[in-house]
């Protein structure tokens, strides 16, 4: 469960940036499908949605907390042990250009808050650190001062052996993991959970390639049955490899295990059809490349949002709206919204510029942010409860008046 994250000095986000899940206590709007947690004795919101202009930095958030779950995850496996951290400082002023980058994260794992975080140069982690609060007191687990570490009583583990092959440019909590940390793991687990945020793509090539290997779920087609796409049902169509390509794809496969990338290519592949009534009640399939951009997407991201909802995982998605109608993206914000569909406390992040749904009734105040680029071109990051609104009032209408800033500017045209 995601409570918080922050970042500062990465791409557009000069100062420290940051969005908070944690539910209000100012406000009175509807608490229907907020998450009880009991780790902060208080609730958690299943939806934020961040709006804002073209280049104001939305996304650029979003690949923050990318770059932040990457570097966890493959920083002491996959990157170049001698090589760089291969952060993005803010480019439009000189001066952070040999500034620390610095991210931090609040999360509850096994029913106990944690908070991580680290600081980056080009070259080294100046700084790293895991705090855990049973029962809300402040437990270190590990604190990371250049490769000095300093070890609490409650990190049970080989800890003195990973901190001998951390290196400058790794994350200690990575090389635990890749040494089978047990103590780390779940919160590997969480990362990896929510490192999946994405610009959903709806090439038909990308929509088949996502979805070779996983059985289609029902509920997706019911979905897009719902929201009167004309799909009714689907199915899969094997084609076996040529002799010759198999062989190809045998020697792409052996080259990437020699760079340290395990890559598996299956011996067959998969046509996934979409089936459609026809006026004489059969069914005529259609390949993906004849379906609309918005069926294509919808179809991959349904997948993605049943499989947040069955795991109780954070679900990222960078333009929401893209390709989707209104109805669409409402019905998925209702589908994380609600506490029968979303009985393990799953949680969407999304940019959207759909402003529709600041007049949904699935959107509580808390749940809407906005990002704002300023004259210097630095992002900025701020929820809509830090102006003065009440329960009733018409936000979109707001929104695109101008009182809550993040709009495009309209000046005259040239």
């Amino acid at each position: 469960m995601l409570l918080r994250f922050r970042a500062k000095n990465h791409l557009s986000l000069r100062d420290a940036e940051e969005i908070s899940l944690v539910a209000s206590t100012a406000i009175d709007d509807d608490p229907d499908g907020l998450i009880a947690c009991p780790a902060i004795h208080g609730h958690v919101l299943p939806v934020s949605v961040i709006y804002g202009a073209n280049a104001s930095g939305k996304s650029n958030f979003i690949q923050a907390l990318r770059f932040m779950c990457s570097a966890v995850l493959f920083s002491h496996s996959k990157w170049d042990p001698g090589g760089i951290v291969p952060r993005h400082t803010f480019a439009l002023d000189p001066e952070l250009r040999s500034t620390p980058s610095q991210f931090e994260i609040d999360f509850v794992v096994e029913g106990v808050r944690h908070h991580y975080g680290f600081i980056a140069t080009d070259d080294t982690f100046t700084a790293e650190w895991l705090f855990a609060f049973p029962k809300g007191r402040r437990q270190i687990l590990f604190d990371r001062n250049e490769q000095k570490f300093d070890f609490g009583r409650n990190l049970k583990g080989k800890n003195k052996s990973i901190e001998e092959v951390t290196r400058p440019n790794s994350l200690f909590i990575s090389a635990a993991a890749q040494n089978n940390h047990q103590t780390i793991l779940p919160i590997i687990s969480f990362f990896r959970s929510i490192y999946g945020v994405t610009t959903v793509s709806a090439s038909p090539a990308h929509v088949s390639n996502a979805l070779q290997n996983a059985e289609m779920d029902q509920r997706v087609i019911h979905f897009l049955s719902q929201m009167d796409t004309g799909v009714t049902c689907h199915t899969k169509i094997d084609i076996d490899i040529p002799d010759e390509m198999r062989n190809f794809e045998n020697e792409v496969t052996l080259a990437a295990k020699k760079a340290g990338v395990d890559i598996q290519i299956g011996k067959h592949k998969h046509i996934i059809k979409l089936g459609h009534n026809t006026r004489d009640g059969s069914t005529a399939f259609f390949n993906l490349d004849q379906e609309s951009e918005g069926t294509r997407r919808l179809l991959i991201l349904m997948t993605s949002v049943f499989n947040s909802l069955d795991n109780g995982s954070p679900l990222v998605i960078d333009e929401l709206n893209a390709s989707l109608h209104t109805l669409a993206c409402e019905s998925i914000l209702g589908l994380f919204n609600s506490s029968s569909t979303n009985p393990r406390g799953a949680q969407l992040i999304a940019t959207t510029h759909d402003t529709n749904l600041l007049r949904s009734a699935h959107l509580r105040r808390d749940q809407v942010w906005f990002a704002e680029k300023d004259h210097d071109g630095a992002t900025h990051i701020y929820p809509l409860t830090d102006m003065r609104t009440r329960k009733g009032d018409n936000l979109e209408k707001g929104y695109l008046q101008g009182r809550f800033g993040a709009v495009p500017f309209s000046g005259p045209m040239p």
